[in-house]
């Protein structure tokens, strides 16, 4: 399973969710906007405090960036079929 972390109004957020969408992958969005809970389970699972953080299983993949650049690299579609 991905789960995405995300804020309403990241931009970053939604090119993630774009890109995942565009694949195919079904996720869990989990927004941290008005949830300090969750926003806080965000920083202790990610070790960041910045939306996106995208996870695929319990592998912690890193923010928009770091997902674009595996997709890039040709080894995102590997990760994802290890769920």
């Amino acid at each position: 399973m991905v789960t995405i972390y995300t804020s309403a109004l990241c931009g970053y957020c939604a090119m993630a969710k774009r890109l995942l969408d565009n694949k195919g992958v079904a996720y869990q969005e989990i927004p941290v906007d008005m949830d300090g809970t969750r926003r806080a389970e965000m920083e202790r699972r990610s070790g960041r405090r910045t939306v996106p953080q995208i996870f695929i299983g319990e592998r912690h993949i890193g923010g928009y960036d770091d997902l674009a650049a595996l997709e890039r690299a040709g080894r995102l579609d590997a990760l994802l079929a290890e769920q």
